[in-house]
This record gives structure tokens, C-alpha cells and sequence, in this order.
């Protein structure tokens, strides 16, 4: 299945959706590309949504972003199960600046179970994830991350409304 909007910027459209599909026995991975990226393997430069995602934000099981929330995420914040960035928050988080986590490893700033960095676990690391506004944003997130579930949805939904589309006859 795949949708390309016919808008147009620089080149790239403003959506693009691409879900794999069986060709000759041989599934064919969904590759899209666009400002808002949607597929298998999504290369969105504002919006990346897919297994692997690369772009300005990242959603996806890889993502490489801006901002990457993903269970491998990297980019300059990162959020996911293994996340490295300039500032991380995961299970495992590898960050330069600050990381939050099950296991945080940073230069400057750590927090969680296990900490190593200048700052690990000491006062100024916990004023350092109290002030920063991504550590503030990405607990509130947090709070609310199964309605991030829901995002997986947007293929199905894109994929039913076609298939409606295609087998509704024509108005006349």
C-alpha cells in the first residue's frame, strides 16, 4: 500500500506513506520519504513514523532523529529502550550532556539505577533532570506513553481507508 500527497515541497512531497506488501511470493519493504514519512522504512524530514525511522522526529523500532523515541533511539534527545544523545532517557541511557535511566552513563549529568558521570546521582544531577525541559516533557510523556501505542495504528487506519476507498463503486 502506499500514498503520495500531490503537494509538493523542494522536491518532496508533504506525506508519503509506504506499507510493504507481497510482490511474487517476496515481501517488499514499504520505503517512504517526505516531509511527513510513513513505511516500513520511513525517511521524514519533519516526521518519520516506521520500523526504522530517520528524521527530524523519529517514532519507530530504530529511529535516528532531532528527537528519537524508539527502542533504539539516537539522535540529540532521545527517549527509548536503549537511547544515546545528548540528553537521554531509557532503560539504558548513554547520553553526553544528561542521561536518565535504568542504567544512565553520561559526562556530565546521570540519574538512575546505576549512574556514572561527573554528576551521578548527586544533588546537582537531580536539579540538573528537575530543571531541564526535556527531562521535564519527557516524564510527562512518560506518564502518558500506552496513548504512544496508538501511533502504530496509523497504517491500519491509512491502509482501511483505502481499501474503502478502492471498493466503494464510483458516485453516479
Amino acid at each position: 500500500m502506499s500514498y503520495t500527497s500531490g503537494a509538493r515541497l523542494l522536491g518532496l512531497p508533504l506525506l508519503n506513506v509506504a506499507i510493504g506488501r507481497m510482490e511474487g511470493g517476496v515481501h517488499r519493504r514499504g520505503i517512504a520519504r517526505g516531509w511527513i514519512a510513513v513505511g516500513d522504512v520511513a525517511f521524514g524530514v519533519l516526521l518519520s513514523v516506521g520500523g526504522i525511522a530517520v528524521g527530524g522526529v523519529s517514532l519507530g523500532g530504530v529511529a535516528v532523529g532531532v528527537l528519537s523515541l524508539a527502542g533504539l533511539s539516537v539522535g540529540f534527545f532521545s527517549i527509548g529502550g536503549l537511547a544515546v544523545g545528548l540528553v537521554s532517557v531509557g532503560g539504558v541511557a548513554v547520553g553526553l550532556w544528561g542521561a536518565l535511566g535504568g542504567l544512565a552513563v553520561a559526562r556530565d549529568f546521570a540519574l538512575g539505577g546505576l549512574a556514572s558521570g561527573r554528576h551521578a546521582g548527586d544533588a546537582e544531577a537531580a536539579e540538573f533532570f528537575r530543571e531541564h525541559p526535556f527531562f521535564r516533557t519527557a516524564a510527562a510523556m512518560m506518564q502518558h506513553a500506552r496513548w504512544l501505542v496508538l501511533l502504530v495504528l496509523v497504517p491500519l487506519v491509512v491502509r482501511l481507508v483505502r481499501g474503502r476507498a478502492r471498493s466503494s463503486p464510483p458516485p453516479g
